[in-house]
């Protein structure tokens, strides 16, 4: 079984996140495998750089973040350019780890994407586990966190799907309002609910 765990923006996805480690469930996380796709002496470097030139690079032939940041923040144009680039990437390496670790033998694959929606993958899992939180927990979470004014944090808040239209969208929610214990119950039911066993268990 596949399960799709994603959330909004501190909702709390990575605290369950966090709990599923613990339980030894293998994850393939989105935000790591972005990172992945773009170091040194990767294909999805060397066309980036062959896109927006050798301004793209560091010394260390390293991406510069910054410089890219820079060339597409008020270009449509390039941003496209580089999402063009790197969706694919990100997208045919997630595959290719949760495709390595189904391999190994692991009943239960969790993919950590937090744009699950946003980018329309609910086709690459089986189950759709969304991590909610109420409107004003999530803005103050994100306000303390992030040290947020608040008109940036309902910014944020809104850049993103509506918690409502996820949950919508869910197999399970877990309603992460109340303490860790409560939260840590809510996973463990549903993971009893599907017959999601790590390896170890079964």
């Amino acid at each position: 079984m596949i399960i799709g765990l994603t959330g909004s923006i501190a909702s709390g996805k990575s605290t369950v996140s966090a709990m599923l480690v613990e339980k030894e469930y293998p994850i393939v996380d989105a935000d790591l495998v972005a990172r992945q796709v773009v170091q040194a002496g990767t294909e999805t470097l060397a066309e980036i750089v062959a896109t927006f030139g050798e301004q793209a690079l560091r010394k260390d032939g390293t991406m510069n973040r910054e410089r890219v940041g820079e060339i597409i923040f008020n270009d449509p144009v390039s941003r496209k350019k580089l999402n063009d680039i790197i969706h694919p990437a990100i997208r045919r390496e997630m595959l290719r780890q949760r495709d390595a670790l189904l391999a190994e033998g692991h009943p239960v694959v969790i993919m950590d994407i937090p744009l699950l929606f946003e980018s329309k993958l609910q086709h690459f899992v089986d189950k759709v586990l969304v991590v909610s939180v109420t409107d004003e927990n999530q803005l103050r979470r994100l306000m303390e966190r992030n040290q947020f004014p608040e008109k940036e944090a309902r910014a944020r808040i809104a850049s993103q799907l509506p918690m409502s239209v996820k949950e919508q969208g869910a197999d399970a929610v877990i309603y992460n309002n109340g303490s860790l214990a409560e939260t840590k119950g809510q996973l463990e039911r549903i993971l009893e609910m599907w017959h999601a066993l790590p390896r170890k268990e079964r």
